[in-house]
């Protein structure tokens, strides 16, 4: 069950992983979000996806704040980091499993990727291994969400209906990593939840990950919020356009030019008198004109500026 009542404020989000600056890709989506938040006169918040601790690349946090900052994309309220949140996410795990929800796996993921030779939609698709117990021998190391035997669908805001049988597309899936790491499947639902974000807009590279995300909210009777996949930015190798193919040269004489070429990719034509304009010029007339009618929905190469 969807939050359906329109009379609720409008909160969006934006939440990028510090594995390093921002690039194109991430500021398509701080766009596209803020614009929808701002349009609607709701809440634009910031958390900070820090929670894969090997992966976080000293230093990139503060780089991307800065970068938001230059494009004149001002978040409400505090950041919320991840990383400080582990308390709160093992109070969810133990409800969970207080209520049967989760089970101990003891599986490698070698050994799940010998026995599901035929991926599923997002990957291996677990076996069921140890979800009915551990296996004589075997030692705990991930812990799993116990899904269903059904369909978990919902209708995007720019791809429309969507359906996922978890059992065959995905399996029992985990919530705590072997590495004892919560998982992000699981950290974005509580946060979410947390924040009261009601209005999800991000990556369609997500857009396989929303049905267990429901799900999950469905297990901690919760509401779900909205769904809004925005289309990739592609690198000229057909690659998502990543942190590895660069970060943004966002110098603040610059930010205007990439903030009408992050619009111009979700399809919202920039008038040219305001390509050289200052952020919050083209800001404002983003958030005045933003039209999801517009949006395209195929992956594409964006153009993009050229250097100074």
């Amino acid at each position: 069950m969807t939050r359906e009542d329109r009379t609720t404020e409008y909160v969006g989000r934006f939440a990028p992983s510090p594995t390093g600056p921002l690039h194109f890709g991430s500021l398509v989506a701080a766009v596209g979000s803020y614009c929808l938040a701002r349009q609607a006169g709701g809440r634009w918040l910031l958390r900070m996806e820090d929670l894969d601790r090997p992966r976080v690349v000293p230093g990139a946090a503060d780089e991307i704040l800065r970068g938001l900052e230059t494009c004149g994309l001002e978040w409400d309220g505090e950041v919320l980091w991840q990383s400080r949140r582990d308390e709160r996410y093992r109070a969810v795990i133990e409800a969970l499993r207080r209520r049967g929800l989760v089970f101990d796996c003891g599986c490698s993921r070698r050994e799940i990727l010998a026995s599901a030779p035929h991926p599923g939609e997002e990957g291996p698709v677990y076996p069921g291994t140890c979800r009915f117990g551990l296996p004589a021998g075997r030692k705990p190391r991930a812990l799993r969400l116990r899904v269903p035997d059904e369909v978990v669908g919902f209708c995007d805001g720019l791809f429309g209906p969507q359906e996922q049988h978890l059992l065959t597309a995905v399996g029992d899936f985990v919530l705590k990593r072997a590495d004892g790491l919560f998982a992000y499947q699981l950290a974005v639902v509580v946060d979410d939840h947390d924040s009261g974000v009601n209005q999800v807009v991000r990556g369609a590279d997500l857009l396989g990950s929303t049905p267990r995300q429901i799900y999950l909210h469905q297990c901690l009777g919760w509401p779900h919020p909205r769904y809004l996949h925005l289309p990739l930015a592609l690198a000229a190798d057909g690659q998502k356009l990543s942190k590895r193919h660069g970060a943004l040269p966002l110098r603040p004489r610059a930010a205007g030019r990439w903030l009408a070429a992050a619009l111009e990719f979700l399809g919202q034509k920039v008038p040219a008198e305001l390509r050289g304009a200052p952020p919050a010029e083209i800001l404002a007339w983003g958030v005045a004109h933003f039209a999801r009618e517009r949006l395209p929905r195929e992956a594409a190469v964006p153009d993009l500026p050229a250097e100074d």
